[in-house]
């Protein structure tokens, strides 16, 4: 199995960010073009980028970052798209605005047949599974709210629906750099068969080893990322060394 390194593109009102654990409150601008991010991160060696729509996981209005959506793609990079995918309309729109793989959050917790609906229109290498999680316990709209679910019941029932990917989010980690939880994020992977991302907390370039020899399937990073604790080449170098 291939392990990918994420760069995280979270949006806000357009503008490129990121959320201390998810509160809005605690956010700090690192750009206001979301393309010439995508393109700097494409010429460290980047692949594939993670955005993140977090007007819409909020529930709010998302315009500005549908058309940073479109831009970034228009780039050629390959985009996993996430955040406020809460129906059938909105992950089609994904698609059209040049999404290649979709993540699908809180649905996935409150409406499970929004995915079967989307893994039978879609398949399932375009569609995962995200998992925020607090303390194993799921956290939805924006990680504002806890469920009932604990991260594990999530897993267990998106595979048995025939998801084959996850995407797992410590949020007390989020955009905090403590580090990545490993234990959480390996339990997942070994319990349930899925092929596991992990996100939050990463801190430095031994985050992503230690990611990397676990044999989970990549990593997402963003504030280590934008704030120089490494850069994103010397991670995919890393990789290729191998």
């Amino acid at each position: 199995m291939s392990f990918t390194v994420y760069p995280a593109i979270d949006l806000r009102n357009g503008q490129v960010v990121r959320l201390a654990q998810g509160n809005p409150a605690q956010q700090t601008v690192y750009g206001d073009d979301p393309t010439a991010t995508a393109r700097r991160w494409q010429a460290e060696g980047a692949e594939w980028a993670h955005v993140v729509n977090l007007d819409g996981a909020f529930g709010e209005a998302a315009q500005a970052n549908w058309r940073a959506l479109e831009r970034i793609a228009g780039t050629g990079i390959c985009v996993q798209f996430g955040g406020g995918l809460r129906d059938l309309d909105c992950i089609r729109r994904a698609f059209r605005s040049g999404a290649a793989r979709i993540v699908i959050g809180t649905a996935a917790a409150e409406n499970p047949a929004l995915v079967d609906e989307a893994l039978a229109e879609f398949g399932a290498g375009r569609v995962a599974v995200g998992i925020d999680a607090r303390d194993g316990r799921v956290r939805v709209r924006g990680w504002a709210e806890e469920s009932a679910v604990t991260a594990l019941d999530l897993a267990t029932r998106a595979r048995a629906q025939g998801v084959t990917q996850i995407v797992f989010t410590d949020v007390a980690r989020d955009g905090t750099g403590a580090g990545v939880n490993l234990a959480a994020t390996l339990e997942l992977a070994r319990e349930t068969g899925l092929q596991v991302i992990a996100s939050g907390g990463v801190a430095s370039l031994d985050d992503v080893r230690r990611v990397r020899v676990s044999g989970l399937a990549g990593v997402i990073v963003g504030r280590a990322l934008y704030e120089g604790a490494f850069a994103l080449r010397e991670a995919l170098a890393d990789i290729g060394n191998w």
